[in-house]
């Protein structure tokens, strides 16, 4: 339309039409207007005899003013334009209504004498900590911690919480603003009184972490980091440790458990079974999947039941005598073996359940059965075995689903939480005696559904040949004629299985005519640890390549086109979103990257990156240094190539990623681009990786999402949908 304005004016009206672009065209004029000003002041470093030159190594300090001036610059340059996005005020009000209308939602389960939850109540900010009656009756609910007492403003959230085995206390981690830095609480499940019981710095990003009850209930294990002078202040966030706390006593009397010859990177989770008579350590080397088991018996001894490379991925304590885990090794896609918990060695293991044609990711043993879920390539199942590998049946659940164990209830019972793409989660309760699954109250009804949308599961071929998942999510009927704006989703890490999942978003998305993908490229443990391992340290490209087929896949069947393709993804999956726009920027319109990596180079030079090497690959080793070179977006961005729109976004307080991953990203992409898309951040100073948001801004932070989507790709106003629940 502008163009046509120009064509039809008079040389001298042009001065004219200028003027009125703020006014008829608000987004296109932020758009055109020249980025704040990125000063380059070149470092180089040396690997392997390749020098690699960094022109932004200065915006990595969080605390200089310039760089928080340029922050501020951005944040305003990227407010001017979304907020003269004509359509942004109908989204805010159509995502505040889906969000805030969203149905009272309980997870987390523990049972231990009660039920206990984290229930989430929108519009409250926070969930909530909750305990109910062992039949979990709604009616009998009791409020043990409301974060909101604490802090009206909603910046202060529940980290993970742990129940004592006599149901009568609860510790609690609470941390603020995003940062994930927990110090653990003691509260009375009674009364909702906290103790004077106060532990400092029991999780942080890097290694998170765990506490676990006494068999007595006198006290509790919990995750520590060095205190003091311990260590170097540049070990702070490292060298986990185990440390036990009675109650009643200063933490200063607090004793050491195990852990000073766990890795650097050791990251802990603990779990005591029904009785806290033994206590299990997973000792996680990083997060590239590589884990060991240490074991504690009832008289104090520890014994490493498995070590870093035993191929074991997951492990629970049953009640008939033995430890039940997950091993991969001698057999790829997983088999449950049986150990006994008075001689814990894998050389006096038996196989209860052999390896099968689909993936076993988990195994919850009770009083006489075990509950083992699979997953199929995204979907999963789970399956119920006797103790002795007798298969008993499978739980019932729609196609293309999600299914998990939420808790181990009492005998063979347990609450069984399903979800699917245009189905919302539902927590059931099985009765395995009458081999009943009944619908709880656990969670609400939503107000509206998706039954005017449908399932589609294909296949794309990535450049090697290797089949990739797709799964697409649209109304029924819909045309493939190339004409729809379309989102493309995308993680590929750690061994992640991105299955399926509800979201109100997707009503929205729907709504305005949208398509909604989610690609299960490798990397994940759709397919098993065979999938990881093809997807990480020097083969990772693989996960680019898988996208991108992905991307080609929608375009060649018609779903859209590469002027309607979007891409999201964050953290992990922001790397898949920087890899994508630098490797295919012709691909896709519009680029939505959260709290990502681009900077594969410097990625381990952070805290949390150090835990990453496991993963990624480090620039020590040569041949995973070429390989980190060849696909980093940083280095991959190239001076004049047209790049899409691209809205960045981090936060202040995130402890996983450091935040100047998108700025330096965004200064080079700005600086390099020959096209007009806009190249946004959007830094949020009250939040982190996104654990722990406060809803009022994550509000904020999706509605700036869906506009940028919507204006980027040419969406008009939407129908609303008039299916009700």
């Amino acid at each position: 339309m502008l163009k046509a304005l120009l064509a039809t004016r008079p040389a001298g009206a042009f001065l004219f039409v200028a003027a009125m672009i703020p006014v008829l065209f608000p987004e296109l004029a932020a758009a055109a207007a020249p980025y704040p000003a990125t000063v380059k002041r070149p470092v180089t470093d040396a690997y392997h005899g390749v020098a690699v030159v960094d022109d932004y190594r200065w915006l990595e300090d969080d605390q200089a003013p310039e760089v928080k001036a340029w922050v501020g610059a951005q944040n305003a340059y990227t407010r001017r334009y979304l907020d003269g996005i004509a359509q942004r005020p109908a989204i805010a009000e159509r995502i505040t209504e889906l969000l805030h209308t969203k149905p009272t939602q309980r997870f987390g389960f523990q049972f231990r004498r009660a039920l206990f939850a984290l229930k989430d109540q929108p519009p409250k900010n926070q969930p909530v900590l909750v305990a109910l009656p062992p039949d979990a009756n709604i009616a009998g609910e009791r409020v043990i911690l409301d974060p909101a007492v604490l802090d009206p403003n909603g910046r202060t959230t529940i980290d993970f919480y742990r129940a004592s085995y006599d149901g009568r206390h609860v510790v609690i981690s609470l941390s603020e603003n995003g940062s994930e830095e927990g110090t653990a609480y003691v509260y009375q499940v009674a009364t909702g009184k906290r103790l004077p019981d106060v532990v400092q710095g029991v999780t942080y990003p890097t290694a998170g972490g765990s506490v676990e009850w006494a068999a007595d209930n006198r006290g509790f294990y919990y995750t520590r980091y060095p205190q003091g002078d311990e260590r170097p202040a540049e070990d702070r966030h490292f060298y986990q440790q185990l440390w036990f706390h009675a109650l009643g006593t200063p933490p200063a009397s607090d004793r050491y458990v195990i852990g000073k010859d766990f890795p650097r990177i050791a990251e802990i989770l603990l779990d005591g079974g029904r009785d806290g008579r033994y206590l299990l350590a997973a000792v996680h080397n990083g997060d590239g999947g590589e884990i060991a088991f240490h074991l504690r018996d009832p008289r104090g001894g520890w014994t490493e039941v498995a070590g870093f490379t035993d191929g074991v991925k997951q492990a629970a304590i049953g009640d008939d005598g033995h430890l039940y885990a997950m091993t991969v090794k001698d057999a790829p896609l997983g088999r449950i073996i049986a150990i006994p918990l008075a001689a814990p060695s894998l050389k006096n293991a038996r196989v209860v359940v052999p390896e099968t044609a689909f993936v076993a990711e988990h195994v919850v043993p009770m009083r006489s059965r075990l509950y083992v879920t699979y997953r199929a390539g995204g979907p999963t199942a789970a399956r119920m075995f006797a103790l002795d590998g007798k298969p008993l049946g499978e739980l019932p659940a729609e196609p293309v689903s999600e299914i998990r164990i939420a808790a181990r209830l009492d005998g063979d019972d347990v609450l069984v939480h399903t979800m699917s793409y245009v189905s919302p989660g539902t927590v059931y309760h099985y009765a395995a005696k009458s081999n009943r699954l009944a619908r709880t109250e656990l969670d609400g009804r939503y107000g509206f559904s998706l039954d005017d949308a449908t399932v589609v599961r294909d296949f794309a071929v990535s450049k090697d040949g290797t089949r990739v998942p797709v799964n697409i999510v649209h109304r029924k009927g819909l045309k493939l004629d190339g004409s729809h704006p379309t989102i493309l989703y995308g993680y590929g890490g750690y061994g992640l299985s991105m299955g399926p999942y509800f979201s109100s978003l997707r009503r929205l998305w729907l709504d305005y005519g949208g398509v909604f993908v989610v690609a299960n490229v490798r990397g994940g443990g759709e397919f098993g640890e065979p999938w990881h391992l093809a997807g990480n340290l020097t083969k990772k490209q693989n996960v680019f390549d898988d996208f991108a087929a992905c991307a080609r896949w929608l375009i060649d069947r018609q779903y859209t086109s590469a002027a309607k393709l979007a891409i999201l993804g964050g953290s992990n999956g922001g790397l898949l979103m920087g890899a994508t726009l630098t490797q295919h920027p012709e691909l896709v319109r519009a680029v939505v990257s959260q709290v990502g990596i681009y900077d594969a180079l410097r990625w381990e030079t952070q805290p949390n990156g150090a835990f990453n090497v496991t993963e990624f690959g480090s620039v020590k080793n040569p041949e995973q240094f070429r390989a980190l070179l060849a696909y980093s977006p940083f280095a991959s961005v190239k001076d004049g190539a047209a790049y899409p729109a691209a809205l960045f976004t981090a936060g202040d307080n995130d402890g996983r990623v450091a935040p100047y991953e998108s700025r330096k990203m965004v200064a080079r992409l700005q600086t390099a681009t020959a096209a007009a898309n806009p190249i946004l951040l959007r830094t949020e100073a009250t939040a982190g990786h996104g654990v722990g948001t406060a809803l009022s801004t994550v509000i904020e932070e999706l509605t700036d999402v869906y506009a940028f989507l919507v204006d980027q790709l040419g969406v008009t106003a939407p129908a609303r949908p008039t299916a009700k629940r």
